[in-house]
């Protein structure tokens, strides 16, 4: 069962996304669909987005998704054939801010380089 879920989530995504690109103009810079989670049930899926831009462009990205959310599961369910038309949850994806954050915060530490390792001695003989 997991197989088919995973097939799932990538149709969707696959799908989702070229749907996205061409019916919604965004002001981000840049908003991709990061992952696609649906029930085991086939009714919700939630989607990952990443959007690249000012917080209010991240919220505008967001609010343009959700209120196009039934023209695209309508479509969706044309192009993707299930028993049940999954129910689209947006949600925005930080986990690229939050990797970018840690190694700021890493770099801000100014820790010492780490001193070679010496040379060993089985490889000698």
């Amino acid at each position: 069962m997991k197989n088919r879920l995973d097939r799932v989530n990538e149709s969707i995504k696959r799908e989702l996304g070229a749907l996205v690109r061409r019916e919604i103009a965004f002001q981000a810079k840049l908003v991709t669909l990061k992952e696609v989670d649906i029930t085991p049930d086939l009714k919700s899926a939630h989607v990952y987005v990443g959007v690249i831009g000012t917080p209010e462009e991240q919220h505008a990205a967001l609010a343009q998704l959700h209120d196009a959310r039934l023209k695209l599961q309508r479509e969706l369910s044309r192009r993707i054939i299930l028993k049940f038309t999954p129910h689209l949850h947006f949600k925005l994806d930080e986990t690229g801010e939050r990797g970018d954050r840690i190694l700021q915060i890493l770099d801000d530490l100014h820790l010492p380089p780490e001193p070679p390792a010496p040379p060993s001695t089985e490889n000698a003989r």
